[in-house]
Formats: C-alpha cells, structure tokens, sequence
C-alpha cells in the first residue's frame, strides 16, 4: 500500500534536483546525507516508482521523476503565493527573495539584516548568481526581485535602472608607481574567475586606454582560477596576477590595502537594472526593499 506523500519528503526531493548533489543538499537543509537519501526513498515508495536513476556520485531524473519534481515545484509555489497573501499589505512583514550578484550581495545583506533587525517580522531569501539565472528565477516566480546588469525584455519584466556599479582593474600594491600597459598585464596574468573575461573585455573596450582594445584576452595566460568571490583577490594581495571585478568586491576585500586599483583615462561601469514580473503586484514589503536598495546599495565611485 502507498505510503502519504509527505510534504518535507517533497522538500527535499525538489531542493535535491535543484542542487544537483547529495552532500550539498544535506547541508543546505540542515540534514545528514543518509537523511536525504531516506526522504527521496520513501517518495519514492509514495509515488510506487523510481524517480532517480543513480550513476556513482551523480543521478538524473526518471520520466516519473521529472512529474514529481514539477508537483514538487507546483507546491512551494503555491505555499509562498498563500504566505505572501496573508500579509500581502504589510510593508514591513513577510518573506522577501532577491537574486544578485555575489559582490553586490556583499554590501546588500548587511543592510537586509539591519533592516530585520528593526522589523523582526520580515525575512530574506539572497541568491547569489549570474545574470541568465537571474532572469530565469524571476520570471519562473522562484525570486521576486533581481538585480542585473543589462536591460532584460521590456515584455517579461519591470525594470528600473539604480545605479552603476565601477568596474576595478586591480593589481598587487606594487604595481602602485608603475606604468601598467599591455606588456604588464601579460607578463602578471590574469587571476580568472567565472566572470573574468566578461569583466576584462568590457573593461578593455571602454577604458579609453590607447591599444587597449586591442589586447587579445585569449593570450593573456592564467595566474590563478577560483570562482569563490571572497578568495578571488587573495592571490593579487600576495603579489600574483591582475583581475577585473565590481567595486565593491574590492571595497569588502579585508586585504584591499594590499592592493592597487589602476585608474584608466575612462572610468568603466556597468549598469544596475532591479527588475521584476512585469504584470505581477508584489507585497507592500518590496517597496520597502526597493527604497532601502535606492537609498543605500548605489555603490560609491572610486
């Protein structure tokens, strides 16, 4: 006989195919591996079907699989849509998702906190990733508002422009009296992370710097790759390589004294869209959000 299909066996489920690993989804729900093994097999005892197909350390979704985890999303849809209508009026009370990047999340969830701190009825879900994801969350209804840095499709979002956010060319504290052209940057290497060479090539098209342009970003070797934001200017703070990221991932850098920001002829910046469902209302609390990102996350200039 079918067992009841629980709700945190479903939980579970959807966060283990949203993470993609075993280890990791026990520790994003607070479990032991073993633990979310048991849920995913008891679904699976629930549903009377196979919904994973395990291969060592990987798995991939069965056809039934693939129903329960679109149930699965249905649900924590739908309990989000009934949690946001009971206080759909309070501005200072609720559940309040925000997807960014992780530099601007940096300087972005301080002040999140504080503000909770003020209003202990209120709460924040911060995802840190790429713009494409982003983009996908929103629309999806997996976040309610988002920060990026191009214009999305006018039909699909709301959009409003908050700021601009520096782009820094960043070198060891050595290089502070230097002449830093081309044959520098090839001869330090580039520390490289997941957004280096878009970062790079935005920053070499727009600086203003003679020949700069003209850098062939492909032959500019490796110093170093990590893609944790806190670790990125870790090695240039030992004298290794040149990277380009956000102001503020330099600003919240503990070593940045360590380091010197090159200033080009150009100052180079990148936009900041906060953007949302474009036909969806959302909770009074977001206008909360929306000043407090206003006021106090418009980066400063260098």
């Amino acid at each position: 006989m079918p067992l009841p299909m629980n709700p945190a066996w479903l939980h579970t489920f959807k966060t283990l195919v949203d993470i993609g690993h075993f280890t990791k989804t026990a520790e994003a729900l607070y479990m032991t591996q073993p633990g979310v093994s048991q849920h995913v097999k008891k679904l699976e005892q629930a549903c009377g079907y196979d919904l994973l197909k395990r291969s060592n350390k990987q798995f991939h979704l069965t056809e039934q699989g693939q129903q329960v985890y679109q149930y699965a999303v249905k649900v924590a849809s739908d309990q989000k849509q009934l949690i946001e209508s009971l206080g759909f009026d309070d501005a200072y009370a609720g559940l309040c998702s925000l997807a960014c990047s992780g530099s601007l999340a940096m300087s972005a969830y301080p002040k999140l906190i504080e503000l909770q701190q003020q209003h202990p009825a209120m709460s924040f879900h911060i995802e840190v990733a790429p713009n494409e994801r982003i983009l996908s969350d929103v629309q999806q209804g997996r976040i309610d508002f988002g920060v990026v840095t191009h214009l999305p499709n006018s039909h699909l979002y709301r959009s409003q422009v908050i700021g601009e956010e520096p782009l820094c060319l960043v070198l060891p504290a050595s290089y502070q009296q230097q002449t830093i052209n081309a044959d520098t940057l090839m001869e330090l290497g580039m520390v490289k992370h997941p957004d280096a060479e878009h970062y790079l090539s935005l920053y070499l098209a727009q600086c203003n710097e003679p020949g700069w342009d003209q850098i062939p970003i492909n032959q500019i070797p490796a110093a170093s790759y990590i893609n944790q934001l806190s670790q990125i200017l870790l090695p240039i703070a030992h004298g290794i390589g040149f990277t380009v990221l956000p102001y503020s991932a330099v600003a919240y850098f503990p070593q940045n004294d360590k380091l010197h920001v090159h200033n080009t002829a150009q100052a180079v910046t990148e936009p900041l869209y906060l953007i949302s469902q474009r036909y969806r209302q959302l909770p009074k609390r977001y206008n909360t959000i929306q000043t407090l990102i206003l006021e106090k996350l418009c980066q400063p200039q260098r």
